[in-house]
Formats: C-alpha cells, structure tokens, sequence
C-alpha cells in the first residue's frame, strides 16, 4: 500500500510511521496548510508546532488502508494509533500536492 501512494504521501507516512518530525515536515510546501481536530495550521513553524504537539507528544502514527485520486485530491484512509485516548481511530486524509510535496492536508 505505501508502496504505490504520491511520493509526497509516502515520504510524509514513512516518516510517520519513525516519529521523525523533521522529515515529516520536510514533506510539506513551506506555505502548506494542514487542517486538523478544528485548527488550521499555516506554514512550517505552524505545521512544525503541530507535528510535535499531534503527532510526536501522542506518539500517533497513520497507516494507510486505501487510497485514491479524486480530481487531483489525494484521499487516504486508514487508522491512526498512539498514546490518546480511544486508540485506534480511523481517520481519512485529504491530501492535495503541488511542486513535489503537500501542499495542504486535511484529517478528518
């Protein structure tokens, strides 16, 4: 599965999956927008403080399922399991790409 997703994806999700907030921020575009639990997050010291309060303080990790192309929108689905409350959960991911990384991410 991992194998065949958008290099941006699969850069952000092998990251992912080692808790390496750098490299999970290095796949995103330097003005990227990431929607996520109700915030907005603009841009890489706003993504970055996002990557470690979300991701790294909770030890959450996604695991893609599925995926598909619809009209240039990366949706990925799968569960996302870490050190919070009611984990797993399943969560999709609305990835959309531009210039080689992720230009915005939405996680619902």
């Amino acid at each position: 599965m991992k194998d065949d997703l958008p290099s941006p994806i699969a850069s952000y999700v092998a990251a992912n999956a080692r808790l390496d907030a750098e490299r999970i921020l290095a796949s995103f575009a330097p003005d990227a927008v990431v929607g996520d639990d109700g915030g907005r997050h603009v841009g890489h010291d706003a993504i970055r403080a996002w990557i470690n309060s979300a991701i790294i303080v909770a030890r959450a990790v996604f695991t893609p399922e599925m995926w598909r192309d619809e009209n240039g929108r990366i949706i990925v689905t799968g569960p996302t399991t870490g050190d919070f409350r009611g984990s797993p959960i399943y969560l999709t991911f609305r990835f959309t790409l531009r210039g080689g990384a992720i230009a915005a991410l939405e996680i619902g």
